[in-house]
C-alpha cells in the first residue's frame, strides 16, 4: 500500500505544487495514483485556505477527488481543524458525503468518541499514533483497537540522523497493535529514512507534500506524483537488492524487523 498525503497543513506559501482547492486536489490525486498511489489522504480546505471538517468543505473535496480516482480516499479529523472535541464530533455527525476512512489521532482529547462515531457510520478509522505522545499506550488499552482499519504510525522526529531509531522505538511501543495493519511514515527530514525502514519491514508506506517537499537527494519534489514515483522506485530498488542478496545465500539482516 502506498498512501499519498496530498497537502496536510501546508499552504500555498510552501510552493505552487501544494493542492488546496477541490479541483487542485483532484488533479494531484489523479497524478499520484497514476504514479503508483493506492490510497489518498487529504486535508480539505475552505476557499480562504483554512482546514475544516464542515460538510460544505469535506463533501466537495471528496466528490472532486472521487471523480478522478477509484482508490480509497480519507480525511483528517485532527484537533486543529475544530476548536474542541465536541465540535469535531458534531462535524463528523453532519457529514453527508462520507470518506472511505478518516485518521483519528489517539493522543487527542475526544479521539475515542470521534472514532466510535466514524465506525458507527461505516467509515474506516486510521488510528493515528504519534511518537512521543503516549497515543500508543492509549490505543493498546482501547476497546476500539480491533475495529480500526489500520494503525497510522507517525514518527514526529524530523532529524534524518535519528528518525529511523525513533521509528523503531515507536514500533516497539505499538507491540501487536491489536493485530491491525500498520502504515509507518515520517515527516520532513525523517521522511525518507522512515519510508525505507517501512519498506524493509514490509509495512504500508505514505508519502506526499504533507510529509516532505523534498526528494531523497534534497531537490524540491514539485508535486505529489513525483514523490510517489520516487517512493515506488525505492521499493523497486529494495526488491532488486533483496533478490540479489537471496541469490548469494542471504539478504539484508535488519535485526528484529519481523
Amino acid at each position: 500500500m502506498v498512501q499519498v498525503c496530498l497537502n496536510g497543513r501546508r499552504s500555498a506559501a510552501d510552493g505552487t505544487g501544494v493542492p488546496m482547492s477541490p479541483p487542485e486536489l483532484a488533479r494531484s490525486a489523479a497524478e499520484a495514483v497514476a504514479a503508483g498511489a493506492t490510497s489518498v489522504h487529504v486535508h480539505p480546505r475552505t476557499p480562504c485556505g483554512r482546514e475544516s471538517l464542515s460538510p460544505r468543505v469535506v463533501g466537495p473535496a471528496l466528490e472532486a477527488i472521487r471523480a478522478r480516482v477509484a482508490v480509497p480516499v480519507g480525511v483528517t479529523t485532527g484537533a486543529w481543524t475544530e476548536p474542541g472535541p465536541a465540535a469535531r464530533l458534531d462535524r463528523v455527525r453532519s457529514w453527508s458525503v462520507l470518506p472511505d476512512f478518516a485518521s483519528v489521532n489517539w493522543h487527542e482529547t475526544g479521539a475515542e468518541e470521534v472514532a466510535a462515531e466514524l465506525l458507527a457510520r461505516g467509515v474506516g478509522v486510521e488510528a493515528g499514533l504519534w511518537s512521543g505522545t503516549g497515543g500508543a499506550g492509549r490505543f493498546a488499552a482501547s476497546p476500539l483497537g480491533p475495529a480500526v482499519l489500520r494503525v497510522l504510525a507517525e514518527v514526529t522526529d524530523p532529524d534524518p540522523a535519528t528518525a529511523e531509531a525513533s521509528a523503531r522505538a515507536l514500533l516497539a511501543e505499538l507491540g501487536p497493535a491489536h493485530g491491525r495493519p500498520v502504515l509507518l511514515h515520517g515527516e520532513e527530514g525523517g521522511t525518507w529514512p522512515v519510508l525505507r525502514l517501512a519498506l524493509r519491514r514490509g509495512l504500508a508506506i505514505r508519502i506526499g507534500l504533507e510529509d516532505t517537499l523534498l526528494l531523497p537527494d534534497g531537490r524540491r519534489a514539485g508535486s505529489n506524483a513525483r514523490l510517489v514515483a520516487e517512493a515506488t522506485a525505492e521499493a523497486a530498488r529494495l526488491r532488486r537488492a533483496s533478490r540479489a542478496g537471496a541469490g548469494v545465500g542471504g539478504g539484508e539482516d535488519d535485526g528484529n524487523d519481523s
